[in-house]
């Protein structure tokens, strides 16, 4: 019997498995980096134990650290998670050398699963449907478009499509880099590229008598650079047929590795329905809480109990009921290629109700760091059918209150409303044709309606609890209106809002069929064109948050007056986030001679790559990074004259390509 656990990983993934340890009254074991020193996960562990550093090649990379933390602590068991070291057949030797249970598949099932190229080979002789591999060096256009695939790694690390085959040489040299870096491992295998494919996978959890089950299909289309993004259980509209397909190759292929524990086989379904044979997970998946609620299951409690060496109930897994679906819930910005947010979570509120789940590793005041994956949450809904269940989870994050950085929040909630999706009709293009549209700008009456709410509640209430006013709002003219400006965020627009000051409270200026039916702190009721409606409002500094039925606002209060001092030169390339700069553009310096879109320079934050690009034609004017260089957001990086507009967003900072780290935090 495992009596105390410690968890290999860090965030969502470990206060997740703490609250099945809690369940069965096991110790729960956290480690902890430097930035994760006030974590959510290490404050929800019963003990938890230090790995010095920050970076995650430093401490949750470090298989000999972990092993040493579990000694320390007492652990007799180690549960690995997702991402990190969870599919390393070393670490899973060193913790069974150590004489430690782990909470995992075999050393060698890892072993002959950890590369795609030799577990494509497995599964061709167990009978499992593969697509056919392209030799580069012989590839000609009929096999036309290629993807390329590190065989070591995922995550989208050392990923490329290539439909120009006078492009395929460039492409396999950077792919070959980029997987040696993330992974150690410079194989790259072709194979071809399935266009508007779906990703459909199965839920194994097999012990160690022989026993397999396969625990439906999950659908996980929806994806941003070939990482997952909304998931689903079951893969819907999929008949009989082609499910017991899927499930009878899943269960051949752990058994043609002599599988235990829970795992994930995934497959590539064409347009025209035919499965291909993508790659197994040997650990639980980030997606796994769609599956724990449609069949009842802890999937986490299945583990242990397998790990324990006791066999899975004779009389199989419980029946399937319902329909379930996730969403990630990113620090992100989708509109600007999906950049990665820092800073302080001041709000994290998911309404709870029937049919609701969260899972996350932050709480209020926490921090979203540079180290790591920016995922907020997951959050899933359960329903008795897909209409329900996707219903009620784009209303359960649309009234969610997220006040923080940027997030992806509305772009979840437009998804699940698509008419594409609501159809079933998911495939990983998706957000290839529809991101423009998914990511455009709320509607502007309704956002200026939202910062008067803003403005009305803050000159009604007391002052730390109102916009900043900055000089103040003192007018010597009753007849003039008090004004405040905002800005949107994260686009910019600047909004003036006005009103009087009279003997009842504030009222709008010039905004005929706006009333104030009622202000009280954090809350404003107002009558628009006969309609009433409710506005939450907090602030957090010069932070304003909005939350109103029709969607969430973000402002920031601006000084009526600019500081001179805050303007930045024309051309100048700022960096969008806290990072490191990891390489310069071969040759670049002051007085080279630029073109429009070219890529300069590079830096790492948050587990991925950008790429900081030149805005317009002209010449580096300055260069003030270098390999290896530290900056914080906002940091200069270079100028480019004939550029016409400066700074990070215009474009001087791009990132295509820009892929998860090789720890692949965050799983997939």
């Amino acid at each position: 019997m495992i009596s105390s656990l410690l968890v290999a990983n860090r965030g969502e993934i470990a206060c997740r498995i703490f609250r099945t340890c809690r369940a069965l009254g096991i110790t729960a074991v956290a480690v902890y980096s430097d930035a994760d020193a006030g974590a959510l996960h290490v404050r929800e562990a019963d003990l938890a134990v230090r790995l010095p550093g920050s970076s995650p090649a430093d401490t949750y990379l470090r298989g000999d650290l972990l092993v040493a933390a579990a000694r320390a602590a007492g652990a007799d068991a180690v549960h690995p998670g997702y991402g990190f070291l969870s599919e390393n057949a070393a670490f899973a030797a060193a913790v069974e050398d150590a004489g430690l249970v782990w909470v995992g598949p075999p050393v060698k099932a890892i072993e002959l699963m950890a590369s795609k190229t030799r577990a494509k080979e497995l599964m061709a002789a167990a009978g499992v449907p593969l697509l056919a591999p392209v030799d580069p060096a012989a590839a000609g256009e009929g096999d036309l478009p290629l993807l390329l695939k590190a065989a070591a790694g995922g995550g989208g690390r050392g990923m490329r499509i290539v439909r120009d085959l006078a492009e395929l040489p460039a492409e396999l040299r950077a792919a070959t880099a980029e997987a040696a870096s993330a992974f150690g491992d410079g194989e790259v295998f072709a194979e071809p590229y399935v266009e508007r494919g779906r990703h459909v996978e199965v839920q194994i959890m097999a012990d160690a008598r022989g026993t397999v089950w396969a625990l439906g299909t999950r659908d996980c289309s929806l994806q941003r650079r070939h990482q997952k993004v909304v998931e689903e259980a079951p893969a819907p509209g999929l008949d009989d047929a082609l499910r017991e397909r899927l499930h009878t190759a899943a269960v051949a292929a752990a058994r043609a590795v002599g599988y235990r524990g829970a795992g994930t086989v995934e497959f590539l379904l064409s347009a025209d329905g035919r499965p291909y044979f993508l790659e197994m997970n040997t650990r639980l998946q980030v997606e796994h809480p769609v599956t724990e609620a449609v069949f009842g299951l802890d999937l986490v409690a299945l583990q242990l109990q397998v790990a324990e060496g006791e066999p899975l109930p004779d009389a199989g897994p419980p029946a399937p009921h319902g329909h379930a679906v996730e969403a990630r819930l990113y620090a992100e910005d989708p509109a600007r290629d999906w950049r990665p947010q820092t800073g302080r979570v001041h709000t994290l509120r998911v309404p709870d109700g029937p049919g609701v789940r969260l899972d996350t590793g932050f709480a209020d005041g926490d921090t979203v760091g540079v180290h790591y994956d920016p995922m907020l949450a997951k959050v899933v809904a359960h329903a008795a059918t897909r209409a329900e269940a996707v219903r009620l989870l784009a209303r359960t994050l649309e009234r969610s209150t997220v006040h923080g950085p940027p997030t992806n929040r509305e772009l979840l909630v437009r998804s699940l409303r698509h008419p594409d999706f609501v159809a079933g009709r998911p495939d990983t293009g998706f957000y290839d044709r529809h991101l423009t549209a998914l990511t455009a700008g709320p509607d502007p009456a309704d956002r200026r309606l939202a910062a008067l709410a803003a403005v009305l509640v803050g000159a009604a209430g007391p002052a730390d609890a109102a916009p900043p006013r900055r000089f103040g709002a003192w007018r010597n003219l009753p007849s003039q209106p008090q004004t405040v400006l905002l800005r949107a965020e994260p686009d910019g627009d600047e909004i003036l809002s006005a009103y009087h000051a009279t003997r009842t409270g504030p009222e709008p200026h010039d905004r005929p069929g706006v009333r104030v039916l009622s202000l009280a702190p954090g809350l404003a009721r107002l009558e628009v064109d006969g309609v009433v409606r409710k506005f939450a409002v907090a602030v957090h500094g010069d932070q304003v948050y909005v939350d109103a039925t029709d969607g969430s606002y973000a402002f920031t209060a601006l000084p009526r007056f600019t500081d001179p001092a805050a303007r930045t030169e024309p051309g100048s390339l700022l960096a969008p986030m806290p990072g490191t700069v990891v390489r310069v553009a071969e040759g670049l310096a002051a007085g080279s001679a630029v073109e429009a879109g070219q890529p300069l320079i590079w830096l790492e934050a948050m587990k991925m790559e950008h790429r900081i690009v030149a805005p317009a034609a002209g010449v580096l004017a300055a260069l003030h990074a270098a390999p290896g260089l530290q900056v914080e957001v906002g940091a200069l990086l270079a100028v480019v004259q004939g550029a016409d507009s400066g700074g990070a967003d215009a474009p001087g900072a791009d990132t295509p390509g820009a892929d998860r780290d090789a720890d692949r935090d965050a799983g997939e």
